[in-house]
């Protein structure tokens, strides 16, 4: 009986300093846990981020370029082209070309570039694009415009060449393959390789001033039609643009830029109504929206 009675004592007594003696070693075993836990999470994400950079490489050895490579590129080559030629200074007007040309892009495949569009003071008759989804549009070619149908027809126009990679395509002909490769590592690294930036920068320009290939235009021209049609626009609107520039002077010096760098707009309305014959009639009844379009761009 009596040994029942100190059987059950020590029982208590044991239980009542189980957490005592326990938790220190069990508090060291959770502590050393947590520490080894995050040693493994550190180590997989210096892995990880191996694994991203060895990627780049491969990529940048075979001439692909990301597209955070491709905005930043664009970015550069944009502020060179412009130089002096600065933005139309009025915010509405800015803000209602923004408008257009992201609903239309939000029909593109590449919806998700962070696009930006602007209108330039230039009396040229003219609209380009750097890659990652830089859109200008000249004051001279903007004036010419009659509803925003023709406005999105441009923009699209634009975005086309943008959503194919056509200057990046054209770029990557021009310059040699090692270039890239030296190129984008950096470019996502640190940017410090200035002089080779410079050089496409350079590059960049003197495309802008011989043009794209005659086929990238002829491709940007049908695709801008599609793009139109999606967001809801009159799909003919690029053909009333095109007839009206074909309708000036090829001399006039408003046009000496467009005429250098593409086709004869009659060609280009040939190709596209061919291309359109019959195919996009359905879609006729489309938007052209000529009142909000001299509303908000201050023609009234």
């Amino acid at each position: 009986m009596m040994v029942n009675f100190v059987l059950r004592t020590l029982l208590v007594i044991s239980l009542c300093l189980a957490p005592v003696l326990y938790s220190p070693s069990y508090a060291f075993s959770h502590d050393a846990l947590k520490k080894e836990l995050k040693k493994a999470e550190e180590k997989a994400e210096k892995a990880k981020k191996k694994l991203e950079l060895q990627k780049k490489e491969v990529d940048a050895a075979r001439g692909k370029i990301s597209t955070e490579e491709e905005i930043e590129i664009g970015g550069n080559l944009i502020s060179g082209l412009l130089g002096a030629a600065a933005l139309v200074d009025d915010a509405d007007l800015q803000r209602y070309v923004n408008d257009v040309g992201f609903w239309v892009a939000s029909q593109s495949r590449r919806k998700e570039l962070p696009w930006r569009f602007g209108v330039i003071k230039s009396d040229g008759i003219n609209a380009f694009a750097a890659p990652g989804g830089y859109i200008i549009v000249t004051l001279g070619l903007y004036s010419l415009l009659e509803n925003e149908a023709q406005l999105a027809a441009v923009l699209a126009h634009e975005i086309g060449h943008v959503v194919r990679k056509h200057h990046l395509k054209a770029l990557q002909k021009t310059m040699k393959r090692e270039f890239w490769s030296d190129l984008t590592v950096k470019v996502v690294s640190d940017g410090s390789d200035r002089e080779k930036m410079r050089k496409l920068i350079n590059a960049g320009v003197q495309l802008y001033t011989t043009g794209l290939d005659r086929e990238y235009e002829y491709d940007a021209d049908l695709r801008g039609v599609v793009l139109s049609a999606r967001a809801g626009y009159d799909p003919f609107a690029l053909l009333d643009v095109l007839t009206t520039i074909d309708s000036i002077n090829p001399e006039s010096k408003e046009l000496t830029v467009m005429m250098n760098t593409h086709p004869s707009t009659s060609d280009r309305l040939d190709r596209l109504a061919a291309k359109m014959e019959g195919s996009m009639d359905v879609y006729a009844s489309g938007q052209s929206n000529p009142e909000r379009f001299r509303q908000l761009s201050g023609s009234d």
